[in-house]
């Protein structure tokens, strides 16, 4: 694997003047800096309650934003290819082999991956791998590409036979922050510590928390004191240097799972013979290249690593009291090296601002393993930012092919076989079409519509405008989702990660008013959570308050509002035990109080029902499937209605109509789905047997 020395931070094409004079600096201070660096369950969206202050306000506070910084430089495309899934385990073994050839003896250093390449967004902020006991720098290999699109990738070398200190180490990476610091002081710096690597990144951020640092901790090395390895350390010490060429294999097995590094790169699409062939290929060409470890720890620097490990736990463990920095806590629930749940539960509570993910079924190795994408946990867990404050509007990252495949043609699929959704669209004459073609391709648009229970119907509304149209839908969420009061130490991907790597976030005036300017396509529920969480016999009946300020806000912008409704859930789930229920049974009714008590209030000012937008989870029964319909009605075009903005009784009678479009079409969906020949799954299923499980199965005529 060819590597660079530290080089000028990459300028992407289109950059502004800031990344010039960003590069100029570190032209300025880099001769130094060398110099130092070689020593060294969802309710998805919500309504308009949150929208309901005054628009006149949202644009006096806005109008200083020039168009360049509310308009970020979109260098990423809608599915772009980031390249995830195209390098196996065995590239981590030829890049370490390489890197461990050349070995001089040290000191540590820092390499740039090439095939990172260059960041495709402005601004993109520094990402810094602190490697695990092994110290080559390339176990986030199978990352390089997919974080390089969107982060200054740099990885920590320590050379075979190097022997600096864990004291010396920190003082390596602290040189390079602050040098980094310097350049660019609103620009954070990502520290993502793999097990050794992550008690080397909560040292230096417990001795600096004047920096702004975030952490990504994967496996953390601070509970080796607790290692079950423990009784075999003295083993090692004592073992004849001619049996130390079985210790890589005895490690292997220890800190990872063979059968998830060897699935990496493996198609989903295959049927069970062949992926089982596949998967016994790529293993029996993996096994004879676990030997090569023995280069890469050698029985001296596995003495000295173990070592440092004991060190740098208690260095860093005396230490988190003083760490200020964000921490995202990877966690894996069968890692055989160390007791990385327990330890997740630990940090959980003694660190100040931690979020954790935890992957039950992963090893040690957490980061070479098949099925983590790194970039999209950290997408998912809202902790990517260019400056010093999250920006839910400028700071999204599109979703990537890879992760659009992962998503809808693995975890959804069964899920969207089963629902079969039938999407429908209105052409401006008024005719009602499959598929898209009705809506605008171009914003900003803004779709109003019913929120089905639990919001079931999102995931398949994302993906047929990701297919059809390579468009985002930004979904107005609420704030809910996107805090960090209701995690735990063993939070585990969720819809709701799923929900903001496909666009949502928080409901909030100035949130639209920015979206609208950059013309994005943006969806808002107006029933909010009283919709969402609905009680039994309300499916298809709307709660939207006497609110109307979304649409004073889109004649402002020219924007084009598509009502739309769904229906299905009927078909799909019973409501067994609703909120009533739930509020007259004890337990459960003080355990509603406490949710919703620390829970953020977006819709204090409306009285009666519209305004209960109390949490809560209902209690549900799966039925066997009918399906899901969804029709986009006529286009509303705003443009030229700019006196809407301060005629209060025509901004209500459109708000009226849009509503009563709503109605209308779910009116329309439930009557006309009783002439589908198809709605029983069991016809689906049939259908598609005939014609192959990609075909597309009939509906009703419109």
């Amino acid at each position: 694997m060819p590597v660079a020395a530290l080089h000028p931070p990459p300028v992407a094409v289109g950059a502004g003047r800031r990344s010039c004079r960003r590069q100029a600096r570190w032209f300025a201070l880099r001769a130094s800096s060398l110099e130092a660096s070689s020593a060294a369950v969802t309710v998805a969206v919500n309504g308009t309650a949150a929208a309901g202050a005054a628009v006149e306000k949202v644009q006096e506070d806005n109008e200083g934003l020039s168009v360049k910084e509310d308009q970020d430089e979109r260098g990423l495309e809608v599915l772009y290819d980031d390249g995830f899934g195209s390098v196996t385990v065995k590239d981590y073994f030829a890049a370490a082999k390489v890197l461990c050839s050349r070995d001089d003896g040290g000191p540590p250093r820092w390499f740039s991956p090439v095939e990172c390449g260059r960041p495709a967004v402005d601004d993109a902020p520094l990402l810094l791998f602190l490697p695990g006991m092994d110290g080559v720098g390339t176990g986030l290999i199978l990352h390089h590409k997919s974080l390089g699109k969107v982060f200054e990738v740099r990885c920590l070398h320590i050379p075979v036979n190097d022997r600096t200190p864990f004291e010396g180490l920190v003082e390596t990476v602290e040189k390079s922050i602050e040098h980094e610091h310097d350049l660019s002081p609103d620009r954070p710096i990502y520290l993502v510590g793999d097990s050794f690597g992550g008690s080397l990144a909560v040292a230096v951020a417990a001795r600096n928390p004047q920096i702004d640092l975030v952490l990504i901790l994967v496996n953390p090395a601070t509970s080796f004191a607790k290692t079950p390895l423990q009784p075999v350390l003295p083993l090692l010490e004592s073992m004849p240097s001619e049996f130390h060429v079985t210790v890589p294999y005895l490690l292997s097995f220890v800190m990872g799972d063979p059968l998830k590094m060897a699935a990496v790169s493996i198609e989903n699409n295959l049927s069970p013979p062949e992926t089982l062939q596949k998967l016994s290929d790529s293993l029996t060409s993996m096994l004879p290249l676990l030997s090569e470890l023995s280069d890469i720890i050698p029985r001296d620097t596995l003495l000295w690593k173990l070592k440092l490990l004991k060190a740098g736990a208690a260095y860093a463990n005396s230490r988190l009291h003083a760490v200020q920095a964000e921490v995202l806590l990877l966690a894996s629930g069968k890692d055989n090296l160390l007791p990385s749940g327990e330890e997740a539960d630990r940090l959980f509570k003694a660190l100040k601002n931690c979020r954790v993910r935890y992957f039950k079924d992963n090893g040690h190795t957490l980061l070479l393993e098949d099925g983590v994408n790194l970039l999209s946990v950290i997408k998912g867990a809202n902790m990517y930012r260019r400056g010093r404050q999250r920006d839910f509007v400028t700071n999204y990252l599109p979703p990537t092919l890879s992760e659009f495949k992962q998503t809808f043609d693995v975890d959804h699929k069964l899920f969207h076989l089963a629902l079969s959704p039938v999407m429908m669209s209105t052409l401006k004459n008024g005719k009602v079409v499959r598929g898209l073609s009705g809506v605008p391709d171009k914003g900003p648009v803004l779709f109003v519509g019913y929120h089905a229970l639990m919001g079931i119907e999102l995931s398949p509304l994302y993906e047929e405008f990701l297919r059809e149209k390579k468009t985002v839908v930004r979904g107005m969420a609420h704030p809910f989702l996107f805090g960090n009061k209701f995690d735990s130490s063993r939070q585990e991907i969720s819809r709701i990660d799923t929900v903001s790597m496909y666009g949502g976030l928080p409901v909030t005036p100035i949130n639209m008013y920015r979206l609208f300017k950059r013309n994005d396509f943006v969806l808002l529920y107006p029933g909010g959570v009283r919709e969402a969480l609905h009680r039994k016999g309300e499916e298809y009946k709307l709660f939207w308050p006497d609110q109307p300020e979304f649409v004073r806000m889109a004649a402002r912008f020219d924007v084009t509002i598509i009502p739309f409704g769904c229906v299905g859930e009927d078909d799909v789930l019973e409501l067994v035990l609703d909120y009533n229920d739930q509020k007259n049974i004890p337990g459960l009714r003080e355990w509603i109080e406490s949710i919703n008590k620390e829970a953020e209030r977006v819709r204090d000012s409306v009285k009666g029902e519209d305004g209960n937008q109390d949490m809560y989870l209902p209690a549900l029964l799966p039925k066997v499937p009918g399906r899901f319909y969804y029709l986009f009605g006529q286009p509303i075009e705003m443009k030229g209605m700019n006196n809407l903005v301060r005629d209060r009784k025509r901004t209500n009678e459109v708000y009226l109509r849009i509503k009563s479009e709503v109605e209308e079409i779910m009116s329309y969906l439930k009557r006309k789905r009783e002439e589908d020949p198809y709605r029983s799954i069991a016809q689906r299923a049939l259908y598609q047997a005939t014609w192959g499980a990609s075909a597309q199965v009939p509906t009703f005529e419109p």
